[in-house]
């Protein structure tokens, strides 16, 4: 599963519950795109989650 290089948000899993209360295996993936960003003045392709690049803590390249 993808997880973010910069704040480690993966997915969750959990059960989804019924009307009638059956329950069954969940997952709840993360919004993670595959990017390219500037590391050290070059740039390199990294997995990260769009609530770190809507804060800016990821520089696009």
């Amino acid at each position: 599963m993808a997880r973010c290089a910069i704040c480690d948000r993966a997915a969750h899993f959990g059960n989804a519950v019924s009307h009638s209360h059956r329950r069954s295996n969940k997952m709840w993936k993360s919004n993670i795109k595959s990017v390219r960003c500037k590391v050290n003045g070059g740039t390199k392709k990294m997995y990260v989650c769009t609530s770190c690049l809507k804060s800016g803590k990821v520089e696009r390249a």
